[in-house]
């Protein structure tokens, strides 16, 4: 116990000492995070800077600050600033200063999560994988060899900002720093409880040695909680969770507002109600400060998705799509409920506070006292039924089931979450007219000539190797090579086992057979009918990966490639092993001719053909490239690469990232259901309100306007791996195209805008009936013409527009008046 506040007062005493002139001090205490002496509620939103671009920064943290938000957060990622020991990126979209002094000029603070471990459905999980050809290191451990990497690098990032000012104390936006990741939720699984024990405080010790001037976090740390940092919760609720030590703050670092893709799924969608409703019960409980992850997702560009099997789309369902565009209704109801937290600040974070069950644990009454004033939560946690609550001054109100009404004055609802008040935004794609009509392709094979032998290679073994520390994962690609002599001309099966994640066989030259592995289990088995010659006969076998694995106890452990084998040619008669090649030796080589000679980004010299046009479809291993004209304006671009199979996309040399639109996604329960009330979740049974079940999993592919020249030519290059057609590649803007809102009384404000400079062209829906259909392809009923008329004079021609819900609309209309008014119109 000693020790406990000992350690917290060192922490407390480093956070004020940093602070100089101009300085922010930042210090904590059991209700709150406090800045300049002041307890707050903040309000944090996870924006991932090598997830987006360095000029979409600045719109991503304005929309931020508009919704409501008071900090971003980040991840810090290892193997993308450090890609090659000791070899460092922080140009582009991973220049980190850049990034935090985007959010100080924004007027905003930052949380920084260092981890290093980050998890975040990012490859390895941010570690580099060259730590793998450390002597004696062991992952998240307890041992010299990985801790020397970690400090050297938390070290790095921490005097790399510590020169340009970014901590508080600096007068920087940085007010919290988060020290690993989610250790708790392994730590009983790693065989070690010793060793683990003593790296989680390892981490903590090393952390505060950096003199950061800022509290540090420790996120899903319950267990064996370091004394010098704050443990916080992660989860898609965290109401009834509550730190251990009863001296620091609630904080909640991950929000999940959605969640993330695989290739095989299809997409999840939370919504804006849960999310709501999770957020208010936090706050009625005690919060402080709450994170929405994502809040911007963005893309997984180049070879950064984990997994294995996680999409090049990041998108989260978050508040701010892929692309930056405002997701309506999450985004305003949210804002909404921000502002009323706000607004009574003080007396959460000062007042005292009494939970009263009304009668069941499912309804609570939480009221907050401060001096004379008072502010009230009411929540109701049944799925299935609305409830009727007495206040003390006599007043009953309605609480609908799974949602949280907000009283800043005990009397009045000023919010609740169920409610929506904002407009929904359906968001088109258009063909860009202009762009790809009059695309030609032209193509180039991949040479795999020096791979069907194995006369060379980076090196020679008599073993089948594992992937990662065999490539570095410096590609996906790995080659395994080899040959035999053989007798007479003779028929087999090629059996390869591997820990995938994809394989493709080559004898004598020619492709024999390729296999992808389910998602999940990894290990597969490539069974393929062969013919040998009289003679030498080569083997090439080439094993891909994507994406590694990011999460999980020994994560790091998990094999790719053909790693043990075994290989074999079996007789088909008799199915015996007629030749176990597994201890044959091996050439190796990493990658593919076409990436070492860097054809994405169309050097002079290299051979494309094109014969009026006329190209290979359907044909695995070539490079197509076309030029076409950048979209105007500056709505988002999108690729469209239905058509295509597996492979790689560049845009004027800059790396889209992977597709695989030929991946159908599953047909799941939860694509036919979709309630807001209930718990959320991502995995097992229970999922709700999916879509895309039976689709390309994923069609579209973001190209920031940063990669594209207006005015110029621009130059795609695909990859085509599996065999695909490119002709039918597209691009597309994205923008609103439908908007519609709902008010509920006589009185209300209906605020619909469009976006990118686009104005509503025609109000197609003004109807006091239960409208049918969704937003985008409403049919209406009971129709006002009244409403109709005064949406068309205020809103045609217009970017936004705001109609109050007046009696005149109701003027005339019997038997099918809900007293709901329902608008949509177009963009």
């Amino acid at each position: 116990m000693h020790r406990c506040f000992f350690c917290l007062w060192l922490l407390l005493a480093a956070a004020a000492a940093a602070v100089g002139v101009g300085g922010t001090e930042v210090a904590f205490n059991d209700r709150a995070v406090v800045i300049d002496g002041e307890r707050r509620i903040i309000i944090s939103g996870s924006i991932h800077y090598p997830r987006s671009t360095p000029e979409m920064w600045p719109d991503l943290i304005r929309k931020a600050k508009e919704g409501g938000l008071d900090a971003i957060e980040t991840y810090v990622f290892w193997n993308g600033h450090e890609p090659r020991r000791r070899q460092y990126n922080f140009e582009g979209n991973y220049d980190i200063v850049r990034f935090f002094k985007e959010v100080q000029d924004a007027g905003m603070y930052a949380i920084l999560r260092i981890g290093p471990y980050i998890c975040g459905e990012w490859n390895y999980g941010g570690l580099p994988a060259w730590l793998r050809d450390i002597s004696g290191m062991q992952f998240r451990m307890h041992n010299h060899p990985f801790e020397r990497e970690m400090e050297t690098f938390t070290t790095l990032i921490v005097d790399k900002l510590k020169e340009a000012n970014m901590f508080a104390g600096q007068g920087g936006p940085i007010i919290l720093s988060q020290i690993e990741n989610e250790y708790g939720n392994i730590m009983g699984k790693l065989n070690n409880n010793e060793s683990a024990s003593e790296y989680i405080h390892w981490c903590a010790a090393m952390a505060n040695k950096q003199n950061v001037g800022v509290p540090w976090i420790m996120c899903q740390q319950d267990d064996d909680v370091p004394a010098n940092v704050i443990n916080t919760c992660n989860g898609f609720y965290c109401h009834d969770w509550f730190p251990k030590r009863t001296d620091i703050p609630k904080i909640w670092t991950e929000n999940w507002t959605g969640w993330f893709k695989a290739w095989d799924k299809p997409d999840f969608h939370r919504s804006a109600e849960d999310i709501a409703f999770s957020v208010a019960m936090f706050f009625q409980k005690r919060g402080s400060l709450q994170n929405y992850y994502m809040y911007h997702g963005g893309t997984n560009f180049g070879r950064t998705s984990g997994g294995p099997y996680i999409t090049t789309s990041y998108d989260y369902d978050a508040p701010l799509d892929e692309y930056g565009n405002i997701r309506q209704p999450k985004y305003g109801h949210l804002k909404n409920l921000h502002n009323v937290l706000k607004s009574m600040e003080k007396i959460l974070l000062h007042g005292d506070y009494k939970d009263t069950n009304m009668g069941n644990n499912n309804v609570t009454v939480t009221k907050y006292t401060l001096d004379n004033s008072s502010a009230c939560f009411i929540s109701n946690r049944f799925d299935d039924k609305d409830v009727n609550v007495t206040m003390d001054d006599g007043a009953t109100h309605v609480v609908p089931a799974w949602s949280v009404s907000i009283l800043p004055d005990c009397k009045t609802v000023a919010y609740n979450s169920a409610k929506i008040k904002v407009q929904t935004s359906v968001m088109v794609k258009r063909p860009e007219e202009h762009a790809t009509n009059s695309l030609t392709w032209s193509w180039m094979p991949e040479n795999l000539h020096p791979f069907m032998t194995d006369e060379k290679g980076n090196f020679r073994k008599n073993e089948l190797l594992e992937q990662i520390t065999t490539s570095g994962d410096q590609s996906d690609y790995l080659w395994y090579r080899t040959s035999l002599e053989h007798k007479g001309e003779g028929s087999y099966k090629l059996h390869v086992n591997t820990t995938g994640h994809e394989l493709y066989a080559f004898v004598n030259g020619k492709l024999v057979g390729k296999h992808h592995s389910p998602n999940g289990g990894f290990v597969f088995q490539l069974e393929t009918p062969v013919s040998l010659h009289s003679g030498k006969n080569y083997i090439s076998l080439l094993s891909a990966t994507i994406g590694l694995k990011n999460y999980g106890a020994l994560f790091e452990m998990m094999p790719a490639g053909i790693v043990g084998g075994p290989v074999k040619l079996v007789d088909p008669a008799t199915n015996a092993t007629a030749y176990d090649l597994s201890n044959s030796s091996w050439a190796y080589k990493s990658g593919l001719a076409g990436e070492h000679r860097e054809a994405h980004l169309d050097k002079a010299g290299q051979q494309w053909h094109s014969l009026n046009g006329t190209i290979p479809v359907n044909r695995p291993f070539t490079w197509y490239k076309a030029t076409f004209d950048a979209p105007a304006g500056s709505e988002p671009v999108v690729a469209d690469l239905l058509g295509l199979g597996k492979g790689v996309a560049w845009i004027n040399g800059n790396n889209l990232g992977r597709y695989w639109p030929s991946y159908v996604a599953a047909d799941m329960d939860g694509c036919r259901k979709c309630d807001y009330r209930g718990t959320f979740k991502a995995e097992g049974d229970g999922q709700k309100c999916l879509t895309g079940c039976n689709e390309p999993s994923q069609r579209f592919y973001h190209v920031p306007r940063s990669f594209l020249k207006a005015g110029a030519e621009n130059t795609v290059v695909l990859f085509e791996e599996a065999g695909g057609d490119p002709s039918r590649v597209d691009f597309h803007t994205i923008a609103v195209g439908s908007a519609c809102a709902e008010a509920a009384e006589v009185g209300d404000e209906v605020k619909l805008a469009c976006s990118h400079g686009r104005t509503i062209s025609s109000v197609d829906v003004a109807s006091l009936g239960v409208a049918r259909g969704k937003c985008g392809a409403y049919e209406g009923g009971c129709e006002s013409k009244a409403a109709l008329a005064a949406f068309e004079a205020a809103c045609v021609g217009k970017e936004s527009c705001t109609v109050r819900h007046t009696e005149d609309f109701h003027a005339g209309i019997t038997g099918c008046d809900s007293g709901v008014l329902t608008v949509q119109a177009t963009c």
